[in-house]
């Protein structure tokens, strides 16, 4: 299996690049628009052909690569069906599978950290957007976040996956690249509570800034942009 985390320094995004193999069909998962060149470029020395792409979520930190790259090779935009997003092409529901040769990635809807937030199982790993995070968890206060959706996300559902599934978020601002879900469990600071009144008191009153890019970002992505529109 091809597996590539590739990183923006810009917004500590992580995008994943995945294939079964060297010829053979590949997927990208959280692509930053000003990377696409950087895709291609792997894309073509591995011999791969991108069929699909995936957003975890409409981010408000970043534009999404996903429509420049849909314009470059003509693969498939897929988010979840919740996502407000006008340009994608398949949107997908909990528990549905997305093929790419010999890859299955399982579709869970996660939402708390926005609306339009899902996670995807694949093995023994699961790419967790900006629902759970490397010692934390994604904020829940703007695109309809909601901090008892979120706790629900996570204690109902990423936490209840096997603990020795690694993790694979969106972002990680420290330099972390992965954990487990056993870790988390014992060492996320943000999942030691007793209850969801309790996640969302923390969440509620965390008082961080928006995301600089918030008010061009979420727009750009809501309408899929590409680079000849910035």
């Amino acid at each position: 299996m091809i597996f590539r985390q590739l990183f923006d320094y810009k917004s500590f995004t992580y995008t994943y690049l995945i294939s079964s193999g060297t010829g053979r069909e590949a997927l990208i998962i959280d692509p930053v628009i000003e990377h696409t060149d950087e895709y291609i470029k792997i894309l073509e020395k591995l011999d791969l052909k991108l069929v699909k792409v995936i957003d975890t979520h409409i981010h408000a930190d970043h534009i999404t690569g996903l429509n420049e790259l849909n314009k470059r090779t003509n693969c498939t935009r897929i988010m979840g069906e919740k996502s407000k997003s006008e340009v994608i092409d398949l949107k997908v529901k909990e528990s549905e599978i997305i093929n790419v040769e010999n890859i299955e990635l399982k579709v869970i809807y996660t939402p708390g950290h926005t609306d339009c937030s899902y996670s995807y199982l694949m093995k023994d790993r699961v790419f967790t957007g900006d629902t759970l995070l490397i010692n934390g968890t994604g904020r829940t206060d703007f695109q309809n976040g909601s901090s008892y959706d979120a706790y629900d996300s996570l204690f109902n559902k990423l936490l209840k996956l096997p603990e020795k599934t690694m993790v694979y978020p969106a972002h990680d601002y420290n330099g972390k690249k992965f954990s487990t879900i056993e870790n988390e469990k014992n060492n996320n600071p943000r999942l030691q509570v007793n209850s969801k009144e309790q996640y969302a008191e923390i969440m509620d009153n965390l008082n961080l800034a928006n995301p600089k890019m918030m008010d061009v970002a979420v727009p750009a992505n809501v309408k899929g942009f590409t680079l000849d529109k910035l």
